[in-house]
């Protein structure tokens, strides 16, 4: 049985998404935010204290982008995967990894300074700098839209499932609003999605049932 341990809405939700998706069997923890800090005995599980972590068998793995990547291909063979003999192979790696090294990083820094510190501690220029930064880098993805309805091979894919999660994080803050139409109506097809809905339906079943309260406003299933 795969175990996911995952925060409410955190990049942890890449993995569960792909998980719907996949409609592999797994048992989900869902801790409070931040585990390094309210749930100490976890760093005896990842000695990081982040999530997501992942546990398969003897596998343990604690990036989430890897962790998709990982899943398509020990759990596949699955249309979500792009494969080597494939034309877009290398653009699906990219965009796969494209998600958490290029888009999540600024936004990590706006909820940090704009909501996590303490209000002594915050940074309003930080945080709107680093969402600025956020959307510039958006542009490969608006570019990428105008003539693509999916980010590879033609297909939705767990490429998709990672950039959906950068979207997906940006209406949590409140930067959805600023998306080019294009990239507004890829983020309506992906919330629209059974194997999205699943995934938020999974975090909150999971997150009552073991008592953890949401840290912001979750994203809505379209």
């Amino acid at each position: 049985m795969i175990t996911l341990y995952h925060c409410l809405s955190a990049r942890s939700f890449r993995p569960l998404w792909l998980l719907e998706e996949m409609q592999l069997p797994y048992d989900l923890k869902v801790l409070p935010f931040p585990p390094r800090a309210a749930a100490k005995e976890y760093f005896e599980i990842n000695v990081l204290g982040t999530v997501p972590f992942l546990i398969d068998g003897e596998t343990r793995m604690s990036e989430s982008a890897a962790i998709c990547e990982y899943l398509t291909i020990k759990h596949g063979p699955t249309p979500l995967a792009v494969t080597p003999d494939e034309k877009d192979f290398g653009l699906w790696l990219n965009w796969l990894h494209h998600s958490d090294a290029t888009l999540t990083f600024p936004q990590t820094l706006v909820l940090r300074y704009a909501r996590f510190e303490p209000p002594e501690r915050r940074q309003p220029q930080v945080a709107e700098d680093y969402a600025k930064w956020f959307l510039g880098r958006l542009r490969m993805l608006d570019a990428h839209l105008l003539a693509n309805e999916w980010l590879a091979a033609g297909r939705f894919t767990a490429a998709d499932v990672t950039i959906g999660y950068a979207l997906m994080l940006a209406e949590v803050l409140g930067l959805s609003k600023e998306f080019q139409p294009q990239t507004a109506a890829y983020w309506a097809r992906l919330k629209a999605r059974d194997g999205f809905k699943r995934a938020l339906a999974a975090q909150q079943k999971a997150a009552d049932a073991q008592g953890i309260p949401p840290i912001f406003p979750t994203a809505k299933a379209g």
